[in-house]
């Protein structure tokens, strides 16, 4: 800076790194750069126009001679092609600390600049046309850098001038009304010199004012009003920003309609960012009283889309939305219609909290803002007299008209931060519950008083635990210690008042189960010290009284567990209460234990027939004893006896009422749990773990024998429970140094888990129609199905956790993975979830029992269809895309699945082929179609395994199926097909042209150090899966590929030899992989595969007739090439093969016996391993080993093999 400006252009650099740097001294920045234009105009603005292309990215520089003579677009356009290209980068997307700063640097400069030059070179005529002109040709740049850094500064620019725009406006007032004063005095006192000045002090205002609104026209229809379209969102997201500021500023210029259309229009836009700055932009309107008669036009235009916005996509443009209309209505009333506040009204319901206490604070606001005055110095009104009851009342008849029954927490949690206060007056509900109307006042409904002890009890579970509900909570944050203060005095407040008041209103609503249901929890969020604390004892006598004869008068088991588990919050040995409600506790097991087994004795007794008073004398005990049981220990009570001998009893005589089996199953299970509980805490003789074991064991087969019971609840609380035993004494409870705990593990035998997954194929798998007519008597309702799914879903969860948890065999989750596709919508969640966690234990079992699920669903598609069925069947089709289902679980980490997917492989490929086809020889497997299901896997595999899988295969084909073409044996053509895609890097096609190296003669001494092993039938169809599994270990990741070896010439001994092995394998030319050749890869054997031919099987004779003239090339190629004295015998039987098909693009190398060395016909340079640096070189590159002395007959055999080749591909295959 400091005035040295250079030519070179080199300076500005300077400029732009201060801005970067973000210094804090801006105004001394600024005020040298207008000292150095006031020395050297053009070269202080040079160095403000490269200080713009700087900051743009571009490294390019306006040097002084550009400027001078070239023109701004020639400018521009020879700044464009200095750009990196390589980046996409400039400063405002730049990511770092930085320049995250830099944006607010740039924009503070260019507002510090337009304010110290506002009195003085702005109005040059020079400065600010030369800016403006550049920025606005920069803005219609095709290079988004210039584009998006000049639409910032010119809208920056735009706001600074508005704020210059406004102050010259209040000056011309202020001298207006300075004029008006001095012209308005007598003649005596006035003065006329004053009035001159002040009228020229007007007049030059004037002019300032129209010179600045010049400039901010040409820049609004220069660059805004092009940009506010702009294809990039953050441009469009600038320019309505900076719109809304303008008009909140200078209102009276800029606050119209029509700028206010720009808004309106671009609420429409497609991305969410430039949406929520029209609403913010908006906001800052609406805020200002003042200004709402100039937004009515507005508003009624674009009420409708502001209304739809608040059910955005973007949960933060829904959230601005509702504030927006939050200020429409605290602005005027009368303009948002009932619809439309109803439509904000049920987003209190909404998941996304924001979004919810937006609407919450909208509905305050609209319904609650209407506060009853209180006269001065009157007596504050409590209870129901209260200025809040009213407003209780409405959020109560809010409650209801919404329909929402069952989310009084949702409504509280919106509620809660605008209308805490009201929202915590317990004293006034408690009033509305309790006291008697007063005269004029209309009583609460029966379903208001239900309501309003729901919203009353969700206050107190809001204000004790300070989190929001399930669902709309993030996590439990960390409270201030404003917070934990807020929430001691809330906790204290609600002990002392409904220490008194709750034991009236359970007296009160004692036989309404809903209501007591709900005061019931209202001690769970006490501070119990209150009671001592607070000399509270006699209510607490009150309140435990009360519980005692809810106790006794319901059956309900809602009512009955609510009630055990406020037994349970008030046995607390930390407080002094302790003893007094463990005593009350006591008393009532004590009673309720006595009269059950009482009962029960009388029930079970020989010959008489129970009575239905009898049975629910018992069942009704039953249920308080199982509800307490739940939460307390009742082992001194010994309740496994008399539980056993009811379901034993039940079990014999096959009569027992459903209920009492369902409880009594219930609490045998809770006592055996309860006695686990008291062996693991500590020291523990042996006789209770032999006791605990002989009770789990007789539990175990109680359990199992009722999965036959006639009755389907029983049978689902059997299995129910039976699973949750199993899953709690598994293997996994010795863990975490429990091993004393041994000897309790229980694993179950085949014929429990054959049961246990018939039970689940028989009652979950089912249609929902038959579910309906399972149950007894339920109306086919939408309800009713909702809750009979909820059920089943339950059922299978259970089950797959035994899975999961390895407590049955993983095989068996065969049945339940096969039914993915067919019941999706109901149970996908769970069977996918399970495939996930199987995987994580073993992804080799799980892909064994993947491929087994796809097999049985093979078998009985076999079943119903027969072995001649079509695989464009649903049937076929649907067993395929199970399988693509399942294909896509194994993500796309090829690595980590590698071992799974070969063996799934493997698996499938040995189905495939297990079966002999019916019909006989010559025909297709039974099982070859199930290749065609196999085939979804193969993208699973990494390039590497496909060869390895294709080589094991071919150990099943023989080569006749080579040859097939028929469509039977399409499924073994597509699933060869899927194995070469992607498969090797050396795709090999022998008419892709000639090699650009020679040929080449590997040696006989190389050759004899390759042992090529045959192996037997059985081998090569029951390998181990051992042997699979190093297979596909062993498999290198960049195995040397044999080249293309010449099948032109062939021993008679080794064919002889090949035929007879085909003969008796059933199977020609297939290699085991040899286990080192990993190891070794200059031993590694030429790898001989037979090619598949691409048309149908040719007739015998035309084999010969073409093997004829084959024999001739072959003379003529032989004479070329022989060494030697030695004569190559003629072929016994000419091997013809279709060249164009190799499934990897190799040919099969059938020269081992001959006299000379093997020719290897390199690929093209497009194919070629020495071409691809990303490959290892080839060790058995044939330019390296090369005889000369055959170089020549090389080139020549590979002109000669080209004639055979093309000879074969172009011989008629018709008769």
């Amino acid at each position: 800076m400091n005035g040295h400006y250079q030519e070179n252009g080199m300076e500005n650099l300077m400029l732009f790194e201060v801005v970067k740097m973000g210094k804090s001294a801006m105004q001394s920045v600024v005020d040298d750069w207008i000292e150095a234009y006031k020395n050297d105009r053009d070269m202080a603005l040079l160095d403000l126009i490269n200080f713009f292309i700087q900051c743009s990215g571009c490294k390019g520089v306006v040097s002084g001679e550009m400027f001078r003579n070239m023109q701004n677009s020639e400018i521009i356009r020879r700044m464009t092609e200095e750009f990196d290209e390589d980046s996409g980068d400039y400063p405002l997307t730049m990511a770092g600390p930085l320049w995250k700063k830099f944006k607010g640097s740039f924009c503070e400069f260019i507002a510090v600049l337009v304010r110290q030059c506002q009195y003085s070179i702005i109005y040059d005529e020079y400065l600010m046309d030369t800016v403006i002109s550049l920025l606005t040709g920069l803005s219609d740049s095709q290079v988004r850098a210039f584009r998006h850094t000049s639409t910032l500064a010119a809208m920056k620019l735009m706001t600074a001038l508005v704020n210059v725009a406004l102050n010259l406006s209040i000056n011309m007032d202020n001298t207006q009304r300075q004029y008006e004063t001095e012209r308005n005095k007598n003649v005596a006192k006035r003065a006329n010199d004053r009035l001159e000045l002040l009228l020229q002090k007007r007049k030059e205002l004037q002019e300032n004012q129209d010179e600045i609104e010049n400039m901010m026209n040409a820049i609004f229809k220069g660059v805004f009003v092009h940009r506010y379209r702009d294809a990039i969102a953050e441009i469009r997201a600038i320019t309505i920003e900076e719109i809304g500021m303008w008009m909140k500023l200078y209102s009276d210029a800029f606050l119209n309609d029509s700028y206010l259309k720009y808004v309106g229009w671009t609420m429409h836009d497609k991305q969410g960012e430039v949406r929520l700055k029209c609403l913010t932009a908006l906001q800052g309107l609406y805020y200002n009283r003042e200004l709402n008669t100039r937004l009515e036009l507005f508003t009624s235009r674009f009420k409708d889309r502001i209304v739809s916005m608040t059910l955005d996509k973007e949960y933060d443009v829904a959230v601005q939305a509702i504030k927006l209309l939050t200020l429409v209505l605290h602005s005027t009333d009368e303009v948002l219609s009932p619809e439309d506040c109803e439509s904000v009204y049920h987003l209190v319901y909404s998941a996304h909290r924001p979004v919810a206490i937006a609407a919450g604070e909208f509905l305050f606001k609209k319904l609650f803002s209407t506060r009853e005055p209180e006269e001065e110095g009157a007596p504050k009104r409590r209870g129901r007299q209260s200025p809040n009851a009213n407003l209780i009342k409405t959020t109560v008849f809010f409650f209801l008209e919404s329909e929402l029954h069952e989310h009084a927490a949702y409504l509280v949690d919106s509620l809660w931060e605008s209308g805490a206060d009201l929202l915590k007056d317990w004293e006034c509900m408690t009033s509305l519950l309790l006291d008697d109307p007063v005269p004029g006042e209309e009583a609460l409904t029966d379903r208001q008083e239900t309501a309003l002890i729901e919203i009353m009890l969700c206050t107190v579970r809001q204000a004790a635990e300070c989190h929001p509900p399930v669902g709309r909570g993030t996590g439990k944050r960390v409270m201030t210690a404003k917070e934990k203060k807020t929430q001691l005095d809330d906790r204290t407040r609600m002990t002392e008042l409904f220490a008194v008041t709750l034991p009236p209103l359970l007296a009160k609503y004692s036989i309404d189960t809903e209501k007591v249901t709900n005061l019931l929890q209202l001690p769970q969020f006490f501070d119990l010290d209150i009671y001592t604390t607070g000399r509270l004892e006699k209510h607490l006598e009150a309140l435990l009284r009360q519980i005692r004869e809810i106790v006794e008068k319901h059956t309900d088991i809602e009512v009955l567990e609510v009630c055990s588990k406020t037994y349970h919050a008030l046995c607390n040995d930390e407080f002094t209460i302790f003893n007094r409600v463990d005593i009350a506790r006591s008393q009532l097991l004590d009673e309720m234990v006595d009269k059950f087994n009482r009962l029960l004795e009388d029930f079970l007794q020989e010959g008489e027939e129970p009575d239905d008073d009898d049975a629910y004398q018992v069942l009704s005990t039953l249920k308080r004893i199982t509800a307490f049981h739940n939460a307390h220990d009742l082992s001194q009570w010994d309740l496994f006896s008399s539980n056993f001998k009811l379901l034993n009893t039940g079990i014999e005589n096959g009569d027992m009422p459903e209920q009492i089996v369902v409880h009594a199953l219930q609490c045998t299970h809770y006592v055996v749990l309860w006695h686990l509980a008291k062996v693991s805490e500590g020291s523990h003789r042996k006789e209770e773990l032999v006791s605990l074991r002989k009770q789990m064991r007789m539990f175990c087969l109680m359990c199992q024998r009722y999965l036959t019971n006639v009755n389907t609840t029983v049978k689902e609380q059997a299995f129910t429970i039976l699973c949750d035993v199993l899953l709690v004494f598994s293997h996994q409870m010795v863990s975490g140094g429990r091993e004393q705990l041994e000897p309790l593990v229980y694993s179950p035998d085949d014929s429990l888990q054959t049961e246990l997954l018939s039970f689940i194929l028989h009652h979950v798998f089912i249609d929902q129609d038959d579910d309906n007519c399972s149950t007894d008597g339920q109306q086919d309702d939408e309800a009713a199905k909702i809750e009979a799914l909820h059920k089943r879903r339950n059922l299978l969860a259970a089950y797959c956790k035994l899975i999961i948890y390895n407590v049955v065999e993983m095989n068996t989750g065969a049945d339940i993975f096969k039914q993915y596709m067919r019941y999706y919508n109901d149970y996908g969640d769970i069977i996918k979830e399970t495939m996930s966690k199987t995987r994580q234990i073993d992804k080799i079992q799980c892909a064994k029992t993947l491929i087994l699920s796809l097999q049985q669903l093979f078998h009985e598609m076999l079943s119903e269809l027969g072995t001649g069925f079509d695989r464009s069947s649903s049937a076929f089709c649907g067993i395929k895309e199970l399988a693509r289902r399942f294909s896509l679980t194994f993500g796309l980490d090829q690595v980590k699945t590698r071992d799974a997917i070969a063996m799934l492989h493997k698996d499938g490929i040995e189905f495939a082929f297990k079966e002999p086809s019916p019909q006989g020889e010559g025909n297709p497997p039974l099982h070859l179609a199930f290749l065609d299901i196999l085939s979804e896997f193969s993208s699973k595999l990494m390039r590497q395994d496909k060869r390895t899988v294709h080589m094991y295969l071919e150990r099943f084909m023989t080569f006749q199926m080579a040859l097939q073409r028929d469509d039977c044996w399409l499924p073994l053509i597509s699933y060869r097909n899927s194995l070469q895609a992607g498969g090797d890097d050396d795709t090999m096609s022998v008419v892709s042209g000639y090699s650009s190296r020679g040929s080449s003669v590997r040696s006989k001494k190389t050759k004899a150090t390759v042992v090529t092993t045959w192996p037997s039938e059985d081998s090569s169809s029951s390998s181990t899966d051992m042997s699979w599994q190093h297979q596909s270990m062993q498999t290198p990741v960049m195995m040397p590929s044999p080249h293309l070896t010449s099948t032109m010439m062939r021993g008679p001994g080794d064919m002889r030899e090949e035929a007879k092995r085909g003969r008796d394998d059933s199977y020609m030319g297939v290699y085991a992989l040899p286990s080192d050749s990993q190891q070794h890869p200059h031993t590694l054997p030429t790898q001989v595969t037979w090619m598949l031919a691409q048309r149908q099987q040719e007739e015998v004779r035309q084999q010969q007739e073409r093997a004829m003239n084959y024999a001739k090339l072959r003379t003529n190629l032989q004479q070329a090439i022989r060494r030697g004295t030695g004569l190559m015998e003629e072929d016994e039987e000419p091997i013809v093969e279709d060249v164009m098909m190799s499934s990897e693009g190799r040919m099969e190398d059938l020269n081992e016996g001959m006299d000379f060395d093997t020719m290897d016909i390199d690929l093209p340079p497009s194919k070629n391993r020495r071409e691809r640096s990303e490959l290892k070189p080839d060790y058995f590159d044939p330019g390296s080993i090369m005889d000369e002395s055959v170089s020549n007959s090389s080139l020549l055999l590979n002109h000669y093999y080209f004639i055979v080749i093309l000879f074969l591909i172009h011989t008629p295959c018709s008769k």
